[in-house]
């Protein structure tokens, strides 16, 4: 006979257990002490076994029963209850493991140890920052349990205060984050896949620089009149000479340098493609480094902080000069040193592409391409670098360059 919850109120406790049978294999279990346990007996290939549904009255006889059927729906199936309900909490701890956050902290350490393709610091700590943003939305949800609108909404609070390419970019980070999920076995798909085209594309900007033969000649001239910090006059003074990276610039380090062989070799590690740099130094640029030696040499950092030597200067503190010195953000930035030079480089017509885009450090797909072109390209860096040097020097000292164009068309 079925049990009714008049009588199970009206169970008394003896002095041993004892069962109050429903129906299906679902009973009672009076204790002494008064308690009152659900339980199903089943039979699994054969073998009876007992499953616990919790304690009267905070699991209703109908809840009770409920489960029961769940529970038989899953041995119909040839499943064991038991052992799915050890799955499931050994599922709910691994969720608990594998939050947004966990995983996009684990693939953040991934990337910076990963080889050829380690993130530069610079970069590892912009995407740690991104993805923080991330953190108060889905930062603490299960990766398994994030769907796309949990993104797009988390996406849409950084785009709507206008922060359109920091929204662009953290949304590729957190779909890199899915997709390593998915590659570790903890995620079937990546839920942004389809979020492509859902933000609002941020204007295109370029980093301000200074190209014209004329006023490269008036900024130069500018920096040698610097009356700012030592260090930043050096670094504004060196950077046109070898035109590498902001980040790179400010962490050069004694070490790298021979100033004998003219040569600074940039690790990797401090690179933004993650393979070594072969800068080779023109004279100029030797005499520049020289002073710089005198102050911070002969170890650590060629521009410390002005705090400590043991950190470099601060990423804006070129930036901050070049404002002192009258040069609004889009017109001249750290990073338009390269652009000065690849424009200078190239507008002269003297030196192969494939040497201009070694010396400015860009990737190239093709790795046997790429290693031919690092060999056959360097005596003609060489001969660029002190080329680019010298014409400085001649921009520097203001005299007229006439353009290639109009110097043909006066011997026609």
């Amino acid at each position: 006979m079925a049990l009714t919850d008049i009588a199970i109120r009206n169970a008394k406790p003896r002095p041993k257990p004892y069962k109050l049978a429903d129906s299906l294999g679902l009973f009672l279990l009076v204790q002494p002490s008064g308690g009152r346990l659900w339980r199903l007996k089943y039979r699994v290939d054969g073998r009876e076994k007992k499953l616990g549904f919790g304690t009267y009255p905070d699991v209703s006889l109908s809840d009770a029963r409920k489960r029961r059927d769940e529970a038989r729906e899953l041995v119909a199936s040839g499943k064991d209850p038991s052992r799915e309900r050890q799955r499931s909490k050994v599922r709910s701890r691994l969720d608990a493991d594998n939050t947004f956050t966990v995983i996009a902290d684990e693939y953040c350490a991934k990337r910076k140890r990963d080889g050829e393709k380690a993130s530069a610091p610079a970069t590892a700590s912009r995407s740690g920052y991104l993805l923080s943003l991330l953190n108060g939305s889905i930062g603490r949800l299960a990766i398994n349990e994030i769907e796309p609108a949990d993104v797009l909404s988390a996406i849409r609070k950084i785009e709507g205060k206008g922060n359109l390419e920091s929204a662009r970019r953290t949304l590729q980070l957190a779909s890199a984050v899915f997709r390593y999920a998915v590659a570790t076995a903890r995620l079937s798909s990546d839920p942004t896949r389809d979020l492509r085209g859902a933000l609002t594309a941020p204007k295109v900007t370029h980093y301000g620089a200074v190209t014209k033969a004329s006023r490269v000649g008036e900024l130069l001239r500018a920096i040698d009149g610097y009356e700012g910090q030592g260090f930043t006059k050096l670094a504004m003074q060196i950077a046109p000479h070898v035109f590498v990276r902001p980040g790179e610039l400010r962490h050069a380090d004694w070490s790298e340098i021979d100033l004998d062989g003219a040569l600074w070799i940039i690790p990797a590690e401090k690179m933004k493609m993650r393979k070594p740099h072969h800068v080779p130094l023109s004279r100029q640029a030797v005499a520049l480094f020289r002073e710089a030696q005198e102050v911070s040499g002969p170890t650590g950092f060629v521009f410390p902080s002005i705090r400590t030597r043991t950190r470099p200067m601060s990423e804006n503190t070129i930036n901050a000069g070049l404002r002192r010195l009258g040069y609004a953000s889009d017109e001249m930035t750290a990073h338009g040193f390269r652009a000065m030079a690849s424009t200078l480089l190239n507008e002269c017509g003297k030196w192969h592409p494939d040497a201009i885009e070694r010396a400015l450090a860009h990737g190239d797909s093709d790795k046997v391409r790429a290693a031919y072109h690092r060999g056959a390209h360097w005596d003609e860096r060489v001969k660029m670098a002190q080329w680019l040097s010298d014409h400085l020097d001649v921009l520097r000292n203001g005299v007229d360059i006439i353009p290639i164009s109009s110097a043909v068309a006066t011997n026609i």
